[in-house]
């Protein structure tokens, strides 16, 4: 029934009709819907940039299951658009709203305003306008439905005002209706055509080498158990990306690692040697594929994804189930016949075998200063069995994603999708979805310079996280490369490209009144992790690592 009330109230109720429990924003945005918020029980996390807050917005969907919300005025939203990058790229259903100038001051040099169509094109599924009270109900409805259907993904509501409250004063009589389905993604679950599972079956029953691939899309559609019973049905190895890397503990019997160019190469030989390789929810990106060298020409694939466009995207010949993601995975373990591949599955543990044998003297390694990989052999012993790690792109990602071993299946591993310094905020998006679960961010001091402001974020609003800080002072990531551009040459300045300055973080985390330790050799680091954890505050451990420490490149096929 409608309600008369003001367009303020009214945002506010469509928010929480839509299950919303926190707002990440900067100022100044909304004001009175941010009022009204207080009175419905909206959180509202005010932030120190644009980026950040979206990057909040991105953990908080990730780990809720549910849209994350994030705002900012006119002058701010090419900022804000920036921060959709990584909830683009990794499938995220994030909204953003923002401020626009009224329509008279359109095309007249209006302060501080550029069009925000095209900033906000290449990031998000929909962009949309409110010019009058009546289309906000519609427009949040449609922004619900757009970022949680299909593959989940940002989208972007620009409204009338500099601060989007030309309209929020204004009354009127509205419906507070909320599609129940578009409040959490995936908002639908089609099942798969019949035939084509037919067709997938046969080549299942013709494969003397299978090979099960877990990407994202696994993570999206909650399909953990409907992989691991495929899996056992037809007794394939299961091997994943990152973004899938919480999808099956490290000891299942099935699983074989973590694939691509960030991966393990016990994981890319496993693929490299497989006649029917099963993409669950995979883009089959560059990273996955090792430059779309894995796996090799003219073996057989079958693809499930939500998505159409994605099926046979890189490889022709695809059997593409175009469905929910758990939805295929349980339709194949139903139709499948119960096979035995003893000879394979021992074949590709002995590849995991001999790359753990490789891996663990990196990962117990005394070495002083510290070295990456111990930190992780340290986290695998003392992760919480619910927690959450929220990991950096590049080393940070690489480095946890494949040597920080998940050995409970209530653990939860969320990384980057390519920018730098979203794990920090992102882990506080996180803890605000699940107050009562550690979340643990692990970056490198290049990542956690870029956020270190929303220490203030996490000690005012008490948000509880703690914060690794591989500190090498410098990028390490780049070296390589940059070893090879200077490559014969005598006298450089090569440091100028790389290097910062030593920081102690620990002591930037104190000055924000949050708890700081500092790790200089690796027998400290569980009593500083416990202590860390047992702080009522915001917590970072600076651990002193080897300068410009370079990962191991993880076996290819030529």
């Amino acid at each position: 029934m409608a309600e008369k009330m003001t367009g303020a109230r009214m945002f506010a109720r469509m928010l929480q009709a839509h299950g919303v429990t926190h707002v990440f924003f900067m100022d100044a945005i909304l004001r009175r819907a941010l009022a009204e918020m207080e009175d419905v029980g909206i959180e509202r996390i005010l932030g120190h940039s644009e980026k950040a807050v979206a990057y909040m917005a991105d953990g908080y969907a990730r780990i809720s299951g549910r849209p994350g919300i994030c705002m900012a005025q006119s002058v701010g939203a090419a900022n804000l658009a920036a921060g959709l990058q990584d909830p683009w790229l990794g499938q995220s259903p994030v909204i953003a709203l923002t401020g626009r100038h009224i329509a008279p001051f359109q095309y007249r040099n209006a302060y501080q305003e550029v069009e925000h169509g095209p900033l906000y094109a290449p990031v998000t599924k929909f962009h949309g306008r409110a010019d009058v009270l009546e289309q906000i109900p519609h427009l949040l409805r449609l922004a619900f439905r757009e970022a949680t259907s299909g593959t989940p993904r940002p989208v972007h509501l620009d409204i009338a005002g500099f601060t989007g409250d030309a309209l929020t004063p204004l009354e009127g009589e509205f419906d507070l209706v909320a599609d129940e389905a578009t409040t959490r993604f995936p908002a639908f679950r089609p099942a798969p055509d019949p035939a084509v599972v037919a067709r997938a079956i046969a080549a299942i029953g013709a494969a003397r080498r299978p090979v099960i691939v877990a990407d994202r899309g696994v993570v999206i559609a909650q399909a953990r158990d409907a992989l691991a019973q495929l899996a056992q049905r037809i007794q394939a190895p299961v091997v994943a990306t990152l973004d899938a890397k919480d999808q099956m503990t490290e000891d299942h019997a099935l699983f074989r690692g973590f694939l691509g160019l960030y991966g393990r190469g016990c994981a890319n030989h496993v693929v490299a040697e497989a006649d029917l390789v099963i993409y669950a929810g995979c883009n089959t990106s560059d990273h996955t594929t090792g430059n779309w060298k894995l796996p090799k020409q003219g073996t057989a694939m079958i693809q499930i994804d939500l998505d159409p466009t994605e099926i046979g995207r890189n490889f022709a010949g695809t059997i593409g189930l175009q469905c929910d993601v758990r939805a295929g995975l349980a339709a194949l373990a139903a139709a499948a016949p119960a096979l035995q591949h003893g000879d394979w599955l021992a074949h590709t543990q002995a590849f995991v075998d001999d790359w753990r044998r490789e891996a663990e003297p990196a990962r117990t390694t005394d070495q002083v200063p510290i070295r990456p990989e111990r930190i992780c052999g340290e986290l695998t012993d003392l992760l919480p069995e619910d927690a959450i790690l929220v990991a950096d792109t590049g080393y940070a990602a690489l480095w946890t994603g494949t040597l920080v071993y998940l050995k409970h299946p209530g653990q939860r591993y969320l990384r980057a999708a390519g920018s730098l310094g979203w794990s920090f905020p992102a882990s506080l998006g996180a803890k605000c979805a699940a107050p009562d679960r550690p979340v643990i961010c692990f970056c490198g001091d290049g990542g956690f310079y870029y956020h270190l402001p929303e220490l203030e974020t996490a000690r005012r609003r008490n948000i509880k996280t703690v914060t690794v800080v591989n500190n090498n002072h410098c990028l390490s990531q780049g070296l390589r490369n940059l070893n090879i551009a200077y490559e014969g040459r005598d006298q450089t300045r090569k440091g100028e490209c790389y290097e910062y300055r030593e920081t102690d973080f620990a002591k930037v985390a104190r000055s924000f009144d949050c708890f700081g330790v500092t790790v200089d050799k690796p027998q400290d680091f569980r009593a500083a992790f416990e202590a860390a954890m047992a702080s009522d505050l915001p917590a970072v451990i600076d651990v002193k690592t080897e300068f410009g420490g370079q990962a191991p490149i993880a076996w290819m096929p030529s």
